[in-house]
């Protein structure tokens, strides 16, 4: 991302010194429309492949800068690149949608890295600042609170704190806000905690994942809290209780925002969203940083009328007080206390929930928080408790979605606790998982819960080598629930298994910008390694493959790196410590991406190894056999 700039500038013609503007050879329109944003999902207008021949390039001055001006079949401005300092290198890239100014990077300090990122038009007010020119926004010179509550959902979405960190006060300006005494103690307080409170939310919060899409902010009005109120020495523009629609395959939810500040020309967040809502089915807590209301944002669509009593409230203010208590724990016996409180408040918003919607959602949250405890060692109690649960459930709403949901936790947690057993025996555990799994199936052959027990059937039978049988679950996941992400992983691990002998290609863009596509490595072996930071036999296997590459690259290996990282930070991190000579494909998504589904990659390491031919030879490539593989494969 930082040579980016850069590349663009030689792109133009604009990076060699001493030739103007005037007469640096003029990029085609293809060349300058190659050119993309730093900042990711910027909607601008691009011609499509029948019309590149209409559009045009010129040079022109805009103002007092020399650049070229990009246009459409139409004669609209589609690109604006300028030198804005006359020394010649672009330091101004501007994107148009529909003839309006809609994007723009900017390099401030003219050493070819944008250091500055603008949305403009109906694109919104956002102006992020990058000071380390890495094309991530480490602050926000202006922003408004409906596009906080946008990068919030992003920065869930794609697990990047940094992100989150963005949006909160700095040093600077918490000083700006002018408060004094306890109330600037508190809000300081609530600050500082924020990076890691934000971690543990966006763990357990359910209302968000990576086919989450922001759709609007909700609120009633901002409101002002005088100079001369306790604590406030001027006037502060505040939301309190603001919500973020969101839209999931169809379905809607919301997050409590929690309190937001002006800050000059931007908003800040102060904290994080209500733990207490972790599957966004309440509107607020009632405990704002400056007022003590309630915002309720109204019935969601699609929320069946939700809204939440008194009584609710009061008991999610409790939840909210033991999961500042649990942060603040440093014994696992005050954990497990905690924990087992938290639940039994649950199970009182269960009993005051009035709402059917709203009491499923408290019951599977019940059902999460007991199981997760019990796998993570948490609790050492409880698994009585949620076996009761299960059967209750069963009871009133027998062979449901939620029976299943309830049912599956239950059946996960005692299997976990088998395996904690140093006595165990893993054999017979494991046989009787697989019976319990089937028998899971037949009694919810449809529910949700169902897709995941029968992908864990087959992942279980392809690891015994019983690869018929795995197929034939992975079957039924990809025909019974065909558009679903566990459906397209089975499809995808039957396309794997499969795949020797058949004609195989990976396309994409790998981490420097450049477009890859194995099928023109035809003539050569390419060996495609599925790896993530976190999988250390994978690090241990590239140290192997660095070795065949010095030994067989001259004589046509190549290695193709696919990162399942679901973060790109760590990734990039691990890559600049640690020099990969050979080309690294990412896309968002980590196990969820389309590298990996499309291959149905469900562990690593997994590795391909691809004949001269273009046709797979291995599809479970074990990094010993590699150097065998490659001295027959290549004379």
């Amino acid at each position: 991302m930082k040579s980016q700039t850069a590349r663009w500038t030689m792109a133009l013609g604009l990076g060699m010194v001493g030739v103007s503007v005037a007469h640096a050879a003029v990029p085609t329109a293809e060349q300058a429309l190659q050119l993309q944003p730093i900042q990711p999902n910027v909607e601008y207008q691009q011609p499509k492949a029948d019309e590149m021949a209409q559009c045009k390039v010129v040079a022109e001055k805009v103002g007092d800068a020399a650049g070229w001006v990009v246009t459409g079949p139409n004669g609209e401005r589609l690109r604006v690149f300028l030198d804005t300092n006359d020394d010649k290198k672009v330091d101004f890239w501007s994107y148009y949608k529909d003839g309006v100014e809609v994007y723009r990077d900017v390099d401030t300090d003219y050493n070819g890295k944008a250091d500055q990122y603008r949305w403009l038009g109906m694109a919104g007010t956002r102006w992020g600042v990058d000071v380390d020119e890495d094309g991530k926004v480490d602050g926000w010179k202006m922003i408004s609170a409906e596009e906080v509550s946008s990068e919030l959902v992003e920065a869930v979405k794609t697990g990047d704190v940094d992100r989150f960190v963005s949006l909160i006060p700095t040093d600077v300006e918490l000083k700006e806000l002018g408060l004094t005494g306890q109330r600037a103690k508190e809000i300081a307080e609530k600050v500082a905690k924020s990076e890691q409170a934000f971690v543990a939310w966006a763990r357990s919060q359910t209302a968000i994942d990576k086919n989450t899409k922001w759709v609007h902010f909700g609120a009633t009005r901002p409101g002002v809290v005088p100079a001369g109120s306790e604590g406030v020495t001027k006037d502060l523009v505040v939301y309190e209780n603001a919500i973020a629609m969101l839209e999931t395959g169809g379905e809607h939810n919301q997050i409590e925002l929690g309190t937001l500040v002006r800050v000059g020309d931007t908003w800040r967040l102060i904290g994080v969203p209500n733990s207490g809502a972790g599957a966004a089915d309440v509107a607020s807590s009632g405990q704002g940083s400056f007022f003590s209301v309630s915002y309720n944002a109204g019935p969601a669509a699609g929320s069946g009328g939700m809204a939440v009593g008194a009584e609710i409230q009061e008991l999610l203010n409790e939840m909210e007080k033991v999961d500042q208590q649990v942060a603040n724990a440093t014994t696992s016996q005050q954990r497990e206390q905690l924990a087992l409180e938290r639940i039994e408040i649950i199970k009182k918003v269960v009993q005051a929930a009035k709402d059917d919607e709203m009491q499923t959602n408290w019951l599977k949250q019940l059902a999460d928080a007991l199981s997760g405890g019990i796998q993570t060692g948490e609790l050492t109690q409880g698994l009585d408790q949620l076996q009761s649960l299960a059967d209750q459930v069963e009871q009133r709403s027998p062979k449901t979605d939620l029976a299943a949901y309830v049912r599956f936790r239950e059946m996960t947690a005692g299997y976990t606790m088998q395996f904690q057993d140093p006595k165990a025996d893993y054999g017979k555990i494991q046989e009787a998982w697989l019976e319990k799994l089937e028998g899971f199936i037949d009694t919810y052959p449809k529910s949700p819960d169902a897709a995941e027990a029968m992908m864990q059937l087959a992942i279980a039978h392809e690891f015994a080598g019983e690869e018929d049988k795995a197929k034939k679950w992975y079957a039924r996941i990809r025909s019974d629930f065909s558009g679903s992400t566990l459906g397209d992983k089975a499809n995808g691990a039957i396309r794997r298994l499969d795949a020797v002998g058949q004609p195989f290609a990976i396309r994409g863009k790998t981490l420097d910008g450049k477009q890859l596509d194995s099928s023109a490595l035809k003539g050569r072996v390419v060996l495609v390694q599925y790896w993530a930071t976190w999988c250390e036999p994978c690090k241990d296997d590239m140290k192997v493959i660095r070795e065949l590459q010095a030994k067989y690259g001259a004589r046509g290996f190549q290695p193709i790196g696919v990162s399942l990282d679901s973060g790109e930070a760590e990734l990039r991190q691990f890559l600049t410590a640690n020099r990969l000579p050979w080309p690294q494909l990412y896309e968002e998504g980590g196990l969820d991406s389309r590298y990996a589904v499309e291959m149905g990659v469900l562990t690593l390491p997994t590795m391909v190894l691809v004949g001269k031919d273009g046709k797979v030879i291995s599809r479970g490539l074990h990094i010993s056999q590699l150097d065998d593989e490659l001295s027959n494969l290549i004379k």
